[in-house]
């Protein structure tokens, strides 16, 4: 292993691109975390991955073996490095390594489909990727459209001649362990696109900046309480948002990072107490699941600081994940906005007010994060709605934490951020005391279990069916997910099918989670000209419910 001499460091910081900045100022990037985690805490463990544990000067030995085998391989700054892997610490790794060469970063949701992930590398013009075996068949389906080069596999590689390529470990011995100058020289620089459903139903490109990374994981630090002794434990996947950008955020602190490749509660609980687990991000589906999983007595061994995310948490989730021992913090945001946007601060006048109070205050929204506290609730004018809990709006915000753009789509970039806000889509109320609570969707979104779902995609694909005339999608309540899709279908005269035949093919065209979990044949609600009016199956679907979202 390289012995890392301390006036590496000395001469990294005075690198010749840091002099064209003014004395008073820094770039802003991530990468400035790992240098000075490396500089600071090199024999403390930083990843743990399985048998797999590296300390912090292991870990950025083999960062900069990975971006200088990429450099090697001909990836220069601009280029595309996609991922698509479950967490690991070859992800983990990339999220550093990637951008060191000035690249952007493409981490890629393993549970797309082939067409969908074809879709986002020829779309993003990836020319290399990192890969897990395990997703050889999703990515053969259409490598040949793509402008993919280098295939770096993070196991055996498959035997298909089509998708040769290095095994991760092999890959990045051929670069070498120095630190060397940074691939950037602007905090503006992309360092990486995440990519998100959209409502035209193609997934968009959501640009991340050095800057923006860099405050956003600086804020999740703040709101998390991370330090040097944190134990994270990743059930956040890390192709989400860049793992809401504590992929960053933990190096920060010289914190360890657990790796969970998929969400598994016994391996969860587990981890919990052999790493000594102290935080945690997961969407309510997976704070279900681990409460689930505990018996009724179950208590952490230690106090477990959660953020969650991807949906409001029903009270009931609250107040039963806090009775184990854990401290859980509401967040709020979009792919658009590197994750989470708001927080539903808690106060301490707070804490006398009876459990079911409590949880129902801390399911709301809340206000703006400390590095981007930019946000309001409009009306279609763009004038604030009256602060009444009543009242609903548009959630707009600005600042530090929202995108740069969409990758090569200015028309979608423009309307989004017309008036000069971000428009998020998602309709809601300002209370009195200035915090936000979500009511309904504007948008044709669906999230369930923490992942978007566009309607007019599997509106789209229920229609390929050769017995549908109409169809429409909403979603419906789900005590598990949140919310599912439905669909609502019209057939041909004299055509049939069953409800398991339309959710069978559906889920042959695109990714099993975003079929609908039920199907309602019928005529479909429509205006005098002849527009469906989806509102009317929503308002069926959530009669009852004080609110739209689940």
């Amino acid at each position: 292993m390289l012995e890392l001499d301390k006036t590496t460091f000395q001469k990294l910081w005075s690198r010749d691109q840091w002099s064209a900045l003014p004395v008073n100022r820094s770039l802003l990037s991530p990468l400035s975390f790992l240098e000075r985690s490396l500089h600071v805490f090199p024999d403390r463990v930083a990843v743990v991955d399985g048998d797999r544990r590296y300390t912090y000067a292991q870990f950025g030995e083999r960062i900069y073996r990975l971006a200088s085998a990429l450099r090697g391989a001909g990836i220069r700054s601009g280029d595309r490095v996609a991922v698509l892997a479950p967490n690991s610490d070859e992800v983990l790794e990339a999220h550093f390594g990637v951008p060191q060469v000035g690249a952007i970063l493409v981490a890629i949701n393993i549970r797309l489909s082939a067409d969908e992930i074809t879709y986002i590398l020829q779309h993003s013009g990836a020319k290399a990727i990192i890969i897990h075996p395990d997703f050889a068949d999703l990515l053969a389906h259409g490598i040949k459209d793509t402008k993919i080069e280098n295939l770096i596999w993070t196991g055996a590689p498959p035997s298909d001649p089509g998708l040769k390529g290095p095994t991760y470990e092999e890959f990045i011995q051929r670069g070498s362990p120095e630190p060397f100058n940074l691939g950037i020289d602007d905090e503006e620089q992309p360092i990486s696109i995440n990519y998100t459903s959209g409502t035209t139903g193609r997934p968009k490109g959501v640009l991340y900046t050095h800057r923006g990374a860099y405050l956003n994981a600086l804020g999740e630090v703040y709101q998390a309480g991370l330090t040097g002794d944190s134990i994270y434990l990743w059930t956040l996947p890390m192709f989400h948002c860049n793992g809401w950008c504590y992929t960053w955020g933990v190096t920060a602190t010289g914190a360890r990072h657990v790796a969970l490749p998929k969400v598994d509660p016994k391996l969860a609980f587990k981890l919990i107490v052999e790493e000594k687990v102290t935080h945690m991000c997961a969407a309510p589906t997976v704070i279900v699941a681990l409460a689930a999983e505990a018996t009724p007595d179950y208590r952490f061994p230690r106090l477990i600081r959660i953020v969650t995310a991807g949906a409001p948490p029903p009270p009931t989730v609250i107040s039963r994940i806090e009775s184990m021992g854990a401290v859980l913090t509401h967040a709020y945001g979009l792919t658009e906005t590197y994750g989470p946007h708001t927080v539903s601060e808690w106060r301490a006048e707070w804490n006398d007010k009876p459990a079911e109070e409590r949880a129902r205050m801390k399911s709301r929204q809340g206000v703006g994060y400390i590095h981007a506290p930019e946000l309001r609730v409009v009306d279609d004018e763009m004038r604030d709605v009256p602060a009444d809990a009543a009242t609903m709006g548009e959630v707009v915000m600005r600042g530090n934490n929202v995108m740069k753009g969409y990758f090569n789509d200015p028309a979608a970039t423009e309307k989004a951020f017309r008036g000069g806000w971000f428009h998020s889509g998602d309709l809601g109320v300002m209370h009195p005391d200035g915090y936000i609570e979500l009511r309904d969707r504007a948008k044709d979104i669906i999230i369930s279990g923490g992942e978007n779902i566009s309607t007019i995609e599997v509106e789209r694909a229920v229609y390929a069916h050769p017995a549908v005339l109409e169809a429409a999608v909403v979603g419906i309540p789900d005590d598990k997910w949140g919310e599912v899709p439905k669909a609502f279908v019209t057939l041909k005269s004299g055509a049939s099918a069953t409800e398991k035949e339309i959710i069978d093919f559906v889920r042959e065209k695109i990714a099993h989670f975003k079929a609908p979990k039920a199907v309602e044949f019928g005529p479909l609600p429509k205006t005098s000209t002849g527009k469906v009016q989806k509102f009317k199956l929503r308002e069926k679907e959530w009669a009852g419910r004080e609110k739209r979202i689940n």
